[in-house]
């Protein structure tokens, strides 16, 4: 599966994508947004049906980021995006990657619920969120134990029906 825009191709990730994952991943730019998984948790990834692995390419060609998207065969038609990490940030990458994700998502699944977390301390991407239509549904307090120190992350997300009549907004407004 290929998601295109003008500006982004997402591709589903390869074994070969893996060490730019791995890399990006653990990079100092964003191991503190985003938990860290093994090269074997990755590639047993790419063969689990109930996930999407996407690496996000841009218009030269060039790998910007990854995305994973779980819960592909939930019985309650909740999906979750696990993880979107840019590595050339500062392009509007995340925010695009998004929109073709949560677009691909409504349209092509019977998706109800799209869900993700993040961490209460990076507001960069809350905003990005936001702006994409994802709700704050509550905040997980404490829940993840980071070195001597536990994290909180908030819960948003997009409904179905929500997604519709923002796309519906979207098109009356051009």
């Amino acid at each position: 599966m290929i998601l295109h825009s003008e500006a982004l191709d997402l591709q589903r990730t390869t074994k070969q994508d893996l060490a730019f994952v791995l890399a990006i991943e653990q990079s100092e730019l964003n191991r503190v947004y985003i938990g860290q998984w093994s090269k074997e948790e990755h590639t047993t990834a790419l063969q689990d049906p109930d996930i999407l692995h996407l690496t996000i390419w841009d218009s030269t060609g060039k790998r910007v980021g990854y995305m994973i998207v779980t819960g592909l065969q939930d019985t309650h038609l909740t999906v979750c995006i696990k993880r979107i990490v840019i590595h050339s940030k500062g392009f509007g990458y995340g925010k695009l990657s998004l929109r073709l994700v949560t677009d691909w998502i409504f349209c092509s699944t019977e998706t109800h619920r799209l869900w993700l977390d993040v961490r209460d301390h990076n507001t960069r991407a809350r905003h990005v969120y936001e702006s994409c239509g994802f709700t704050l549904e509550g905040t997980l307090r404490d829940c993840i134990k980071v070195g001597e120190r536990f994290e909180s992350l908030h819960i948003m997300s997009i409904l179905r029906h929500e997604y519709i009549a923002r796309t519906e907004r979207e098109q009356k407004d051009k």
